[in-house]
C-alpha cells in the first residue's frame, strides 16, 4: 500500500492502531515463551526463512539455495509453505504440492519449490500441521526448511533467518500503519540476517542473479536476456516488490513495460494480452499460474540467490557438521 512507503497523514492516522497491534504480537510472543500458548516439536531441525514485513523480501530464493546447499551436504530436506493465494492457506488440512499441482489450490510458490529443489513440499496455514505430516510422509526428511512462518511460533525452530530489504520495510512502522508485521527490534533475536539489495551492517548479503529467459511453450528454447536487448518487452510481475523485476531486465538493455500486479495474483488470459505480439516477460512465480494459457511469445526469467559463501559455512556450524552422503 501507498501510504505504507512514508509516514504520510494516512500513516499517522493509523499509527495508534498500529501500536495496539505492536502490544498484541507483543504479548502473544511472551504467552509462547511462558508456554501458555504451546510450540511443538517436529522433531528434526526446523529452520525459518522468514522477513518482518508484508510482501516479498526474497526468501523463497534463498530457500531454494539453503535446500540445495543441505542436499550437496548430505541432508535430506523437506519444505512447509502457507501456499499463499491458495485455497488450503484458507483452510485446515495440509497437502503436498508437486509440479502437478493447481496453483489456486496449493499456491503458486510451492509449486516452484518443488520443481526447482525435487524436494517433498507440504503446504498449509498450519505450519506444524504441514511439518508433522511432512515427517510422517517422508521419513527419510532430517531437516525441514520453513519458506515464511517467522511469526508463526506454534512450529518450534533451531535457526531463524530473517530476509532484511530495506525497501520493502517502508516508513518502519507496524501495521496498519506500516508493512511490518514485527518491529525491527526482532532482528536482536533471529540467528541470522540475511541482506538482500542492501549493504549490511552485519549478517550475510545475497543477491539475486540471473541471466536467461526459457520459453513458457518450449522449455528447450532457452536465451540470454541481453538477447532481447533494444526490444520492447511486457514485463509481468505479481509479486512483493515488481520493481526490482522491472529493473533487473531493464539492465540488459530491454525496453521495458511494466505490468504489476498485485502479490499472488490469479493471472487469466486476458491479462498478458497487451494488444500486440511483443516478448511478454515474467518471473518464475507467475509463470507457474500461466502455463496453461502460454502462448509462443510468453518467456520465463528465472532467477538464483547468490549469499555469502559464510552463510554455508555459518549453517553448516549450527547444524553440527557436514552429514555423510
Amino acid at each position: 500500500m501507498r501510504h505504507w512507503a512514508r509516514r504520510g497523514a494516512l500513516a499517522r492516522l493509523l499509527w495508534p492502531v498500529s501500536l495496539l497491534f505492536g502490544v498484541l504480537i507483543f504479548s502473544r510472543r511472551v504467552f509462547f515463551k511462558l508456554r501458555i500458548f504451546k510450540s511443538h516439536s517436529v522433531g528434526i531441525p526446523v529452520i525459518i526463512v522468514g522477513n518482518l514485513s508484508v510482501g516479498g523480501a526474497g526468501k523463497t530464493p534463498l530457500v531454494l539455495w539453503v535446500a540445495d546447499f543441505l542436499k550437496r551436504g548430505g541432508w535430506k530436506p523437506g519444505i512447509v509453505s502457507r501456499g499463499h493465494g491458495g485455497s488450503v492457506a484458507r483452510g485446515k488440512e495440509a497437502r503436498a504440492a508437486t509440479i502437478a499441482s493447481d496453483p489456486a489450490e496449493v499456491g503458486d510458490e510451492p509449486i516452484l519449490l518443488s520443481r526447482r529443489s525435487g524436494c517433498p513440499v507440504w503446504v498449509s496455514a498450519d505450519r506444524v500441521l504441514a511439518a508433522t505430516t511432512l515427517h510422517r510422509e517422508s521419513p527419510e526428511v532430517d531437516v525441514i526448511i520453513a519458506d515464511d512462518g517467522l511469526q508463526h511460533y506454534a512450529l518450534r525452530r533451531d535457526l531463524e533467518i530473517c530476509v532484511l530489504d530495506a525497501r520493502s520495510l517502508g516508513n518502519g512502522w507496524l501495521l496498519p500503519a506500516g508493512p511490518l508485521r514485527e518491529p525491527l527490534s526482532r532482528l536482536r533475536s533471529v540467528d541470522a540476517v540475511v541482506h538482500h539489495g542492501s549493504t549490511p551492517s552485519g549478517g550475510f548479503h545475497m543477491a539475486l542473479q540471473g541471466e536467461n529467459l526459457v520459453n513458457l511453450t518450449n522449455a528447450r528454447d532457452v536465451r540470454p536476456a541481453k538477447s532481447f536487448a533494444g526490444q520492447k518487452v511486457h514485463a509481468v510481475a505479481g509479486i512483493g516488490d515488481p520493481k526490482r523485476f522491472f529493473l533487473q531486465l531493464a539492465g540488459f538493455g530491454l525496453k521495458v513495460v511494466p505490468h504489476p500486479f498485485p502479490d499472488h495474483h490469479p493471472f487469466r488470459a486476458g491479462d498478458l494480452d497487451f494488444g500486440d505480439q511483443s516478448p511478454v516477460v515474467m518471473t518464475e512465480k507467475d509463470a507457474v499460474k500461466c502455463k496453461a494459457i502460454a502462448k509462443a511469445h510468453h518467456w520465463v526469467f528465472a532467477v538464483d540467490a547468490a549469499p555469502d559463501p559464510a552463510l554455508g559455512r555459518w549453517l553448516l556450524e549450527k547444524l553440527g557438521g557436514r552429514k555423510a552422503a
